[in-house]
């Protein structure tokens, strides 16, 4: 399984991450402030379509290796406000993203078992465009990885450092520029 994201349309992306089960644990680190928090925002959802959804990070509450500094617009957190899209425990949650209500787009994870591990498939839709495609990329991956590590019950490395790797290599597998 190719650990980077694919991409299947002009505006959407796609990882996969296969993860120790069962899918009802995988779920909480979806669902669940506190777990959420771990690996990429803690943050109430009202778990129905419709429903409120709040993401806020701060990445020092990261389960990684010791904290690398943020850039200076994430030190403090930052703060994002979401709507449910889709909602079928333990198998799917979409949720908009965004902060521009005129270019919101939608992050999807599916959930699969597949013998004593899960399958996420996350699809990060109707991205605006190829800046915001390419801006995603890199943090999904790490994020994921984050959560890979600690749902495996080991330390990631840190965030921002591995982060700045990834974007470099996802500017030269999308074309950017």
């Amino acid at each position: 399984m190719d650990k980077y994201g694919t991409v299947i349309a002009p505006n959407t992306l796609r990882f996969e991450r296969l993860l120790p089960g069962p899918i009802e644990r995988v779920w909480a680190y979806l669902t669940e402030s506190e777990k959420r928090a771990k690996w990429l925002a803690s943050g109430a959802m009202d778990l129905h379509v419709g429903g409120d959804a709040e993401l806020f990070w701060l990445h020092t509450n990261l389960d990684t290796a010791k904290p690398d500094d943020p850039p200076e617009k994430y030190k403090n957190g930052h703060r994002m406000k979401a709507t449910i899209t889709r909602c079928e425990p333990p198998h799917v949650l979409g949720y908009t993203w965004g902060a521009r209500a005129d270019a919101l787009s939608e992050v999807v994870f599916e959930l699969s078992v597949k013998g004593n591990d899960v399958l996420l498939v996350l699809t990060h839709h109707r991205l605006p465009n190829q800046n915001d495609l390419l801006g995603v990329s890199g943090g999904w991956h790490t994020h994921l990885d984050v959560l890979v590590e600690h749902l495996n019950g080991r330390t990631a490395p840190a965030f921002w450092s591995k982060m700045d790797k990834l974007n470099a290599e996802y500017k030269k597998r999308q074309g950017g520029a």
